[in-house]
């Protein structure tokens, strides 16, 4: 029987655990169940399809984001590849055409040597043994028939938290008389479309959102949102300021036309290479679709604003990380089946692409007979890893990458200037690609 590594779900995780097992020459069966079976999320047929938001975070190595998308391109990363063919304006962060990102990825790895893909709904964990292993990568959206399934395997049910995507709004029906385009700090080209809001319309603004009608959530369900992820109607609930201070806030955003900077601003944020459609920044929303037109064109640019999609809320399914996986995204009890993507217990798409090249290395490492070699808690990778196999599973959530991860700095000559922010990134992040460097040279002997 042939060496051969399973890979269940072709999101963002999945494709990446198939390239890498596959580089390091595994053979790959990859299983989708899209189009056949869609989810309640997903609006094209396609592999690799992003679903919240077209944007991976900024690209600066002294952000979190930034940070881990350098140790991805130090180790090869087939999706962040094809996301910087994709990418759109938006200043210093990494947004991308989704349609034709995953378009392009779909027909890409059907097209690599060792990868088989298959259309299929997987309903049951396959056997997995010393010439097989599988890597469930079936990301928060994962169907009804294999979450029971899994949950065999878990021997607990599958925690889960309630997400929510952004409108997408017609370039055409924005009113570009009543807006100004430029990116926070000047950082861009002019990048994002922004609304600017006056105070009495900031307060009009969050009335509506607080009162206005939202898609109810089943009895038997917990009303639980994941903390970087709230509707915009529940950050709005927490106090007249909390949108101000948060996806509205109007800080690096001067208006030209007045020469001040409003009290708040919406931003668009171009969601396609033809720049026919623009997402709103940070308005994940759970409001009822007629309820979310009345209230979104109460903002200045989108009083006749046209929505190619509006926000939808759905629900994210992962395990309970620390119970069920170690440091190298491995079943602690069936050490022939590895997890990868949002369903692993990491946060965001980054972070679901990282955990996607690290199970498909280890997975194919396994296979070769050759030792995992684990990546260094120094690094965004390992310490992500690290946190999210041995947090406390009383109170587990899924886990973003944040510096805070990283181990403290040593003490030493230049120790003052560690209470300084920027200068303590900038030393973490410099540890972090030298580790990852060292860690590279010795999985290559």
């Amino acid at each position: 029987m042939s060496r051969k590594v399973i890979v269940i779900g072709a999101g963002l995780a999945g494709i990446e655990a198939a390239y890498q097992a596959a580089k390091l020459g595994i053979d790959v069966d990859l299983y989708e169940m899209r189009p056949k079976k869609q989810t309640e999320a997903h609006t094209t047929p396609y592999a690799g399809e992003l679903v919240c938001s077209n944007s991976l975070g900024s690209i600066e190595e002294t952000s979190a984001s930034g940070l881990l998308k350098k140790e991805l391109e130090m180790l090869d990363s087939y999706f962040l590849k094809f996301a910087y063919k994709h990418r759109v304006p938006a200043g210093s962060s990494l947004s991308v055409d989704r349609v034709t990102l995953a378009q392009d990825i779909s027909n890409d790895i059907q097209s690599i040597k060792g990868v088989n893909f298959i259309n299929e709904e997987v309903t049951e964990i396959p056997a997995a043994d010393d010439d097989q292993i599988v890597i469930i990568a079936t990301g928060p959206l994962t169907s009804g028939d294999f979450a029971q399934a899994l949950t065999k395997v878990t021997m607990r049910k599958n925690l889960f938290f309630f997400d929510a995507t952004s409108p997408i709004i017609h370039a055409d029906s924005i009113d570009m008389s009543k807006v100004f385009k430029a990116s926070r700090y000047d950082k861009g080209e002019a990048d994002f479309i922004n609304l600017p809001l006056d105070e009495a319309l900031y307060q009009e603004f969050v009335k509506a959102l607080i009162e206005a009608e939202t898609v109810e959530v089943k009895d038997f369900e917990q009303n639980l949102f994941f903390e970087s992820c709230l509707p915009i109607e529940e950050i709005a609930r927490r106090g007249e300021k909390s949108l101000a201070f948060g996806p509205l806030k109007p800080v690096g955003l001067e208006n030209p036309s007045t020469g001040v900077i409003p009290h708040a601003v919406v931003q668009l944020r171009q969601d396609d290479l033809q720049n026919h459609f623009y997402q709103m920044v940070g308005f994940q929303t759970r409001l009822k679709w007629g309820e979310q037109k009345r209230i979104f064109q109460m903002l200045p640019g989108l009083e006749h604003a046209e929505f190619e999609r509006f926000g939808r809320m759905h629900r994210n399914s992962y395990i309970n990380a620390p119970l069920i996986i170690n440091k190298f995204y491995q079943s602690k009890i069936r050490d022939n089946l590895f997890f990868a993507g949002q369903i692993s217990g990491v946060e965001g798409y980054v972070e679901s692409i990282a955990s996607g090249l690290s199970a498909g290395i280890y997975a194919a490492r396994k296979l070769l007979g050759l030792p995992l070699c684990n990546f260094p808690n120094e690094t965004a990778i390992g310490s992500l890893v690290n946190y999210i196999s041995q947090a406390d599973w009383k109170d587990f959530r899924p886990t973003k990458f944040t510096f805070g991860l990283l181990p403290e700095l040593p003490k030493g000559d230049h120790y003052r200037h560690f209470r300084k922010k920027k200068f303590k990134k900038e030393m973490k992040a410099k540890i972090a690609l030298e580790a990852l460097d060292k860690w590279l040279k010795k999985a290559a002997t």
